[in-house]
This record gives structure tokens, sequence and C-alpha cells, in this order.
């Protein structure tokens, strides 16, 4: 097990904001694995924050259990276990910085779009369009299972084809939930035969799951007090921030 205090400064706030990232604040979790890494390799982090994810994972499925989008699910997980095969076998020729930069950009782009189409006249119509396209939707699922195996950053692409339905707020985040439930048990197995889950990274993931499972039923509690018309508002707007954190990590790491 860890334990050097400065890891569990940035772990424990990390953890938190994956646990509001599981109950419904969808996005915000991808600063996680970055914060954490201000204190061990990034490689390290993944591996610590998987487990955690699966235990998330459950909180956040049977909180939501019951309001889902199949049909999104069935056109988007399959392509989502093409791209984390794709991220896995590709891993030691994609720069984690050119994903993180690319990612960023584009969730930064798509979310002040759709902010901007939020107060347009025909903002119904473009979001029915973008939502008839079900190659998008598996391009984005893809784009979410590369992204996920790589950087632990699938929200944002997943974001991109969901958000414009505009579903109910329930509908949309146990979707998300299931979802990333199923990503993250497909991601496993490569980490199993990368030999990342030790010891080390078990008892210390061991130790922060307490925290992760009460974060993530306060993520639950605090975004069922969240106005419904003003919900989708919230997101985008932190998908903007997280767009901005990918870019500057992308930034730095293709810099330095």
């Amino acid at each position: 097990m860890l334990t050097d205090p400065f890891f569990y400064a940035v772990a424990i706030p990390a953890v938190i904001l994956l646990g509001l990232a599981k109950g419904g604040f969808a996005g915000i979790g991808v600063i996680a694995t970055p914060l954490m890494a201000l204190a061990i390799s990034p490689v390290l982090a993944a591996a610590i924050l998987l487990p955690i994810l699966i235990v998330q994972d459950v909180v956040s499925v049977w909180a939501f259990r019951k309001t889902w989008d199949r049909g999104l699910l069935k056109l988007m997980l399959p392509a989502a276990g093409v791209g984390i095969f794709l991220g896995w076998a590709l891993a030691a020729l994609v720069s984690t910085a050119a994903v993180e930069l690319a990612v960023g950009l584009i969730s930064i782009v798509f979310a002040l779009q759709r902010l901007w189409a939020e107060r347009a006249v025909k903002a119904a119509e473009s979001l029915a369009t973008t939502a008839g396209r079900p190659w998008l939707g598996a391009l984005c699922g893809l784009a979410a299972g590369f992204t996920s195996q790589i950087a632990h950053a699938g929200g944002p692409p997943f974001q991109i084809y969901v958000l414009p339905r505009r579903l109910p707020r329930d509908t949309f985040i146990g979707t998300s939930a299931v979802f990333f439930a199923v990503v993250n048990w497909m991601k496993a197995p490569a980490y199993l035969a990368l030999g990342a889950f030790t010891p080390q990274v078990l008892a210390t993931a061991g130790v922060l799951l307490p925290l992760a499972i009460a974060s993530t039923w306060a993520g639950v509690w605090l975004v069922r007090r969240v106005p419904a018309e003003g919900f989708y508002r919230v997101i985008y707007v932190l998908l903007v921030a997280v767009g901005g954190k990918l870019v500057f990590d992308g930034v730095h790491g293709l810099v330095s």
C-alpha cells in the first residue's frame, strides 16, 4: 500500500470527483488520473483507479437501474469494445498527451456549440438531426472505448453523441452508468495482462474504496436536486472545463 501523505492529498479529492461523476455529474471524473499523476506515475494512477471505478459503477448502476436507454447501449457498446482493443494494441504507438489534446479540443468546441444551440430558435431541429445518425453513435462509442483505455477519458466522446438526444436527466445518467460499467469491465483483462494489479495497487485501492462509495452516493443525492431544466446546461459547462483541462495536459505533455 502507498503511504506517501502527498499521494493521499491528491488521491482523496480525485476519488471524490470520480464519485460525483459516477453519481451523475458526468465528465468531471476525467480529472482524477491527471490529479493523482501529480504524486505517482499516470500508469500507476490508472491501475489504482480502475478497481475503484468498477466498485463505483455498482453504486451508480444500482441507483439508476430503472432508467437507461437500451438502444444507445446496443449501438455504442460493441464499438467501444473495438476501441478498447485498439487502445490496448496501440498503447505503445499513441501518445497519451496527443489523445488528451484531441479529446479536449473536440469537447470544448462541441460543448460551446451546444450551449449556443440552446439559445437558438432551431435548437430542437439541430438536436434531432444529430440524434438520428447511428454511424456517429458507433464512432463515438469507439472513441469512448479508445480514450477510456488510454487515459480513462471516455466521457467526452460518449457525451458528444448522447447529450444532443436530450434524454430525461435520469435516463442520461443511467445510460452513462451502464455504458461505463461495461467498458470498465472490458478494460480489466488488458490491465491484468499488463500485470497492473499488484498487491500494492489493490491495497491502495482498497483503502480509498469507502470514500469512493460515499462520494458516489453523494453525487446521486446532489444530482437529483439539480433542476431538470438546468441539468444539461450544467453538464455542458462541466464539459468545457474538462476539455480545457485535457487540452492543458495534452499540450504540457507534448512540449515537455
